[in-house]
């Protein structure tokens, strides 16, 4: 028979293939060569409708991508179809069907300058004694088997092989498959035309990054990325070049497939898809990407909560949908709950009682929980689509503050905003999905009566809520007749022109008058580093995943029983509910033989994971996480924090730092009042602490030259910790207004302010080359300003 449908099963290792046949590459396919005794074979990427020729012949038209050439320029090819075969295939065959041919005529294409093809086609027909065999496979997934047909009358099992290409390896004009670490993605949105659109921008451990622009007319089809460091698999998308960098963009028989890049999360695969097949190989993919990802990607931490939003913050915020309203043609209202209650008064967008959707009684239940958010432009037509119920992740919400004209107090405002800026949109969660499980089992745990009984803070209470918030653009105005730094020291020292320091030797201190004109890092929780003040080393600060991975490695090996309950701790040890049954204990330092208040008590932990590490220090003064050994209890891998106070993650150097015995801690614990200072910790355990800093790059102008000034700071140029900016994004906002103010966005040179500072000039010499350098010091941004 000419067209055989052939299911592919798991574990067989044989092809009914005529043994004369012999396989033929596309790149090999030229006009007048003889094609008696071979196949092409192929992934059907594309397929048109069947038709009729003028003769009434049916034809039907096929697009198929070779296998193994997925780095050549040109990877498919059309193939034509006709008569009682046409018929055949349009029956049987879809989109990632592995696809075999044999008996065709090679023709060249007129059309391969239009689309990109193979410059020849293949010609297929039953008169011309061709062969078609089709490829449906069936191993790992089931899928519901469709009504035999009379061509269907083999199975066979060839097991689906596909060729990853690394993100270095990359070719223009080509269609690859390929596995990457989502680095930064817009949820699905409408795009200019009627598909949807998102964006993703992929990693993987050539440190290459791709970023993919990905349509769809129905935006489940499109990857279902939750959050930073999921992993996604691509098979047949196409990479062009622009601007010097390759991009990925659909093509047709485009499929994905989404992991969690958690390390120890289940290895299952998203996707809208019915069918599509994962190997067992394929596992390890994924579980060497995750353990990649852990030590090379930033991963932000999890969304907001409602609880703790400040005025002026952009969040994400996972939520569920108890309520929706059409407001006017550009704006629609989305009422929503996580079960906590924001501590500003909110606004509550006046709609009329008939255009709101939602279950009355549950809404007047949730009116002291629920938030108002305001969607508009493009967000509106997906915000309609939400159904009552759902769990949202909600990207990039503008806490904005605000006051109504007749009002003297002032309230905060949610919008999320047109456009899709820094990832902004709406994403639906399923069920299944972790952060839905926790959401909704936190959820039915609140009392509601309690919250009913919630009273609003009184006028007299918000009168000074607000006062280090104002509306941000009058504060630009104010600030422009303002100083934007103070000189904390050297008040004897004169302007000098960069013109004239470029042109000085070092090192020597001097006072200038400048403007910023560029800064880089332009994210700013770049510009926190890790410094050794012994080695003089710098760091980056390391991933959250980092520690996760760290003590989830470390909760293998149970505690030890022999070492609680010491002369100067008191320990508990407890197993876990969930299937792992981990083992966990906590060490409760005492003072003069009692335990303090847990705001002054520092304990250590064995086999917690992050999550339930983050609790503890929300309670206690000090958290050290540890480990047993057969004779004392020890610290982590330095890569690990050694010491956790509140939201603050302290570590040390690992060239400098020769740890001791967790014992050594007895000491202070024998102090009249021991203040477990994180430096005097470091000092007893022998760690050298490492300090967090501010490490930027001011460009400086003044009309005589431009001069690279570095700024070196813990705290004093902000007025903000280094060590709690990565944690706290209210100083991060904060933070960002400071740089806006001193290098205002959007703005000609001459319009930019004036700065103040003094900076010193210094030397590096190597063997190779002499270069002077510059640091800003003692300077610091004016009260006023921020």
């Amino acid at each position: 028979m000419p067209v055989q449908l052939l299911k592919i099963m798991k574990e067989q290792s044989e092809t009914p293939l005529p043994s004369h046949l012999q396989k033929e590459d596309l790149k090999d396919l030229q006009e007048g060569s003889d094609h008696t005794n071979k196949y092409i074979q192929g992934i059907v990427v594309l397929s048109y409708p069947l038709t009729k020729l003028g003769d009434g012949t049916d034809f039907f038209k096929i697009v198929l991508q070779g296998l193994d050439d997925s780095c050549s320029r040109i990877n498919s090819i059309n193939i034509l179809i006709y008569g009682k075969m046409a018929e055949d295939c349009a029956k049987v065959i879809r989109h990632g069907d592995t696809f075999i041919v044999a008996g065709y005529k090679v023709i060249k294409s007129p059309t391969a300058r239009e689309d990109g093809r193979h410059g020849c086609h293949l010609e297929v027909s039953e008169e011309d004694g061709s062969a078609i065999y089709c490829l449906q496979f069936c191993n790992q997934i089931y899928t519901k088997p469709r009504t035999a047909t009379a061509s269907e009358t083999a199975f066979v099992s060839i097991a689906p092989k596909y060729v990853y290409t690394p993100l270095n390896q990359l070719k223009d004009g080509t269609i690859v498959n390929l596995y990457g670490v989502v680095k930064f993605f817009k949820p699905p949105y409408v795009s200019k035309g009627t598909d949807y659109c998102s964006v993703v921008t992929l990693v993987d451990p050539s440190n290459v990054k791709l970023t993919c622009t990905l349509f769809n007319g129905n935006p489940d089809s499109l990857p279902k990325i939750y959050k930073v460091g999921d992993i996604v698999r691509f098979h047949r998308i196409k990479i062009r070049e622009y601007n010097g960098q390759m991009q990925g963009i659909t093509s047709g028989g485009f499929a994905s497939l989404t992991f969690d890049g958690t390390v120890g999360a289940p290895v299952v695969p998203r996707t809208s898809s019915k069918v599509y097949t994962f190997m067992d190989e394929e596992h390890k993919t994924i579980e060497e990407l995750r353990v990649w990802a852990a030590s090379n990607i930033s991963i932000s931490g999890p969304a907001a909560k409602l609880s703790s939003v400040q005025p002026m913050l952009f969040f994400d915020l996972t939520c569920q949908l108890v309520g929706k309203a059409k407001v006017d043609g550009s704006s629609f209202l989305l009422k929503v709950w996580d079960g906590t209650k924001c501590p500003y008064p909110t606004w509550r967008v006046p709609v009329e009682a008939k255009d709101l959707e939602g279950e009355r009684v549950l809404l007047h239940q949730l009116r002291n929980l629920m938030v108002d958010i305001l969607v508009y432009d493009n967000h509106v037509q997906l915000a309609k689509s939400l159904k009552i119920g759902s769990f949202l992740r909600i990207y990039s919400i503008h806490a904005k503050q605000a006051s109504a004209d007749n009002e003297n107090v002032s309230h905060i405002e949610f919008h999320l905003h047109g456009g899709t800026c820094y990832g902004r949109g709406i994403g639906v969660l399923p069920e299944n999905n972790s952060d839905v499980k926790e959401l909704k089992t936190f959820l039915e745990s609140v009392d509601l009566a309690d919250s009913q009984n919630m009273e609003s803070m009184s006028s007299v209470e918000l009168d000074g809520t607000f006062s280090d918030f104002t509306d941000l653009e009058s504060h630009l105005q104010r600030c422009q007749q303002l100083p934007v730094t103070v000189l904390t020291d050297h008040q004897d020292l004169n302007n000098t022109e960069l013109k004239t320091i470029m042109n000085s030797t070092a090192p020597q201190q001097y006072r200038i008058r400048a403007k910023l004109r560029t800064y880089k890092p332009q994210k700013l929780h770049q510009s926190v580093k890790l410094h050794c003040s012994k080695c003089n080393s710098l760091q980056e600060v390391p991933d959250g995943d980092v520690f996760d991975f760290i003590l989830q490695r470390s909760a293998i090996t149970d505690p030890n029983p022999e070492l609680h309950n010491t002369s100067w701790y008191d320990s508990v040890m407890w197993t876990t509910q969930d299937q792992k049954q981990r083992k966990i204990a906590i060490h409760f330092v005492r003072h003069d033989e009692m335990l303090r208040q847990p705001e002054d008590t520092l304990l250590m932990i064995e086999g917690g994971t992050l999550k339930e590490v983050w609790k503890l220090t929300k309670r206690f003064k000090c958290v050290i996480p540890v480990r047993s050994t057969e004779v004392d209890l020890e610290l982590l891998d330095l890569s690990a924090p050694f010491l956790l106070q509140g939201n603050v993650k302290y570590y040390g150097c690992k060239q400098c730092s020769a740890p001791k015995p967790i014992k050594s801690l007895s000491s202070m614990a024998a102090e009249e009042r021991p203040s477990w200072d994180p430096t005097e910790i470091a000092q007893v355990l022998g760690i050298e602490l490492l300090q967090y800093v501010f490490i930027m790059k001011f460009t400086l102008v003044d009309g005589t030259g431009a001069l690279n000034a570095y700024l070196f700071d813990y705290e004093k140029f902000f007025q903000i910790p280094a060590s709690e900016i990565l944690t706290n994004s209210f100083l991060q906002e904060k933070m960002q207004m400071t740089m806006n103010m001193l290098c205002p966005p959007g703005r000609k040179l001459g319009d930019l302010p004036w700065l103040e500072c003094f900076i010193k000039s210094y030397n590096v010499r190597d063997a190779m080359k002499h270069q002077v350098y510059y640091q800003i010091f003692d300077t610091t941004v004016a009260e006023d300003v921020v």
